[in-house]
């Protein structure tokens, strides 16, 4: 059945595709026509109005060549109706016939990962291979020359799982919360990973300074310097501290005329990453009402700083506010590690039992302030050598403060600052082919660090967001103009206990020495891949 709806799809739109060539087609040759008519009438009643003024007849004479212009001005006003009419048609047709409006790009890629895990006694636990592909199918639209469409379609799928994940023997956790809903390899489930109109114009308040304006889902992972290593544009956050999917709005100014800084700008953004609204047709509330027995809504707002660029260097600023984060609290981690400990020494029924209703669940614990400095040099010096100016180069320091309520944030109810360094370099690769490149990251979070880099693309956990520290070296060659090859190898080696989990106790930073047997040490994540983007 499918396979016979996509077959009469494809034939719909060929034909349609055909039919709107056609009729293009058709109205351009009427077009001219047209265009022909409304030129030869012009020249007769120019020829005629010479003839009178040459001639100086009598009024009794003027009279009807008066008439005869009337009559020729009417028509041409006719024709020049119609001519507006069918080209009106036209522009229509050429719309809804997509031509040369709807730009398609496609990002393929087909991976395998050789993950590995050391625990804090020494146990391991590993995936020797884990086979995922990743389709991002993005769609661009501009009806005129200030709107414009984007949009993402994402698909991320490991090798043999399902949507039940029947397959795989394994329970999804929480691999479809949306802030990594496209990141995470699950299903074969198509999702949307942006959806988003955006706004420009060159003046505000009749000043000369360009801004823009966009709402939807956002453009929110990816961000610099993390697309270095991906091989891609950058997305709005600079990703050391947010690379997180997002529902939510920005708004952007060109300030290098009002600044005089080369390439300075800024943006506000802002966005909803976790509602407390009811769904519908619940049994105890009204649709969509705000359900005050949930956690409240996880709000976000930022402002991105540029306050130069000139096309090799460069200054990124960050700063974010989010409030409401979840987490789990002291009491209910404590009461699960107690069921946990009981079923543990005796996996009994009521043990079991226990165990299930001891699982806690989200709560807000209070909110967190991210800041981020980055600098970027793309290309080293004033010619020193090749190889310096085709190298990119970076250094990003992060700050997070939490700021907890009475149920305490990262293990404690007091404030709590932590610290990230990020370093990074990216330069053609000395052995052949010119198209290869390699590059190496480092970076050191301190005990209370904390990002929001849940989406970021290591399967093995986000290194950025590693209490310890984190190595990544990388190769990608391009082999045609579309595809190419990539080789990565991250280690993370962990200070502390909590870098990936999120806000509350779960998120308390304690010494790998002092951890319980569970507690990853040392994580590792070798990938190979092969790309098709175009």
């Amino acid at each position: 059945m499918k396979k016979n709806l996509i077959a009469m799809s494809v034939v719909t739109a060929l034909a349609t595709t055909s039919f709107a060539s056609d009729m293009n087609k058709e109205m351009y040759n009427q077009i001219q026509a047209l265009k022909a008519q409304i030129e030869a009438l012009e020249k007769k009643v120019a020829q005629q109005e010479a003839k009178d003024k040459e001639a100086q007849k009598a009024v009794t004479n003027v009279a009807p060549t008066q008439q005869k212009v009337a009559v020729d001005e009417k028509r041409i006003e006719n024709i020049e109706k119609k001519l507006e009419t069918v080209s009106k048609t036209a522009t229509t047709a050429k719309i809804q016939s997509a031509q040369d409006n709807i730009k398609w790009d496609v990002d393929f890629r087909t991976q395998v990962d050789n993950i590995q895990y050391k625990h804090a006694d020494g146990s391991k636990s590993k995936n020797d291979a884990l086979l995922t592909n990743r389709l991002w199918l993005g769609a661009k639209y501009k009806a005129d020359d200030n709107s414009s469409f984007f949009g993402k379609l994402s698909y991320n799928k490991a090798f043999g799982d399902t949507a039940d994940h029947s397959q795989s023997n394994t329970n999804p956790g929480y691999a479809n919360f949306d802030w990594v809903t496209n990141e995470n390899a699950t299903d074969n489930s198509i999702k949307v990973k942006e959806a988003y109109w955006l706004y420009q114009n060159e003046r505000l308040f009749s000043s000369d300074i360009p801004w823009s304006v966009s709402v939807g889902r956002r453009p929110s992972t990816d961000g610099l310097p993390i697309n270095i290593r991906n091989d891609q544009k950058p997305n709005s956050p600079l990703s050391h501290t947010i690379d997180v999917e997002f529902d939510g709005f920005s708004f952007k100014l060109d300030t290098e005329g009002v600044t005089g800084f080369t390439g300075s700008w800024l943006k506000i953004c802002g966005g909803r990453g976790l509602t407390n609204a009811t769904p519908r047709f619940d049994m105890f509330k009204p649709a969509y009402s705000k359900d005050d027995e949930k956690n409240d809504d996880v709000d976000m707002l930022g402002l991105i700083v540029v306050p130069y660029d000139d096309g090799q260097y460069s200054v990124h600023m960050q700063y974010s506010h989010a409030w409401n984060l979840i987490g789990y609290s002291a009491d209910a981690m404590g009461k699960f590690n107690n069921a946990y400990g009981a079923y543990t020494n005796n996996p009994d029924v009521t043990n079991a039992y226990n165990l299930q209703m001891a699982k806690p669940s989200f709560e807000d614990v209070g909110d967190i302030d991210l800041a981020t400095v980055l600098f970027k040099a793309e290309g080293i010096g004033d010619g020193i050598s090749e190889t310096l100016d085709n190298t990119t180069a970076f250094a990003s320091f992060a700050m997070s403060k939490t700021n907890p309520n009475s149920k305490g944030m990262l293990g404690t109810t007091d404030s709590q600052t932590g610290y990230s360094v990020w370093l990074g370099v990216n330069t053609a690769c000395p052995i052949l082919p010119d198209s290869a490149r390699i590059g190496f990251e480092w970076n050191k979070g301190s005990k209370y660090w904390r990002s929001m880099t849940y989406g970021e693309d290591t399967y093995a956990g986000s290194k950025i967001a590693a209490r310890g520290q984190a190595f990544e070296v990388y190769r990608t060659q391009k082999l045609t103009e579309a595809l190419s090859f990539g080789v990565s190898y991250v280690y993370i080696d962990y200070d502390y206990t909590g870098s990936n989990s999120f806000f509350g106790a779960d998120g308390e930073p304690i010494a790998i020495s002092d951890a319980n047997g569970s507690a990853v040490k040392e994580a590792q994540d070798i990938r190979a891949y092969m790309r098709y983007k175009f």
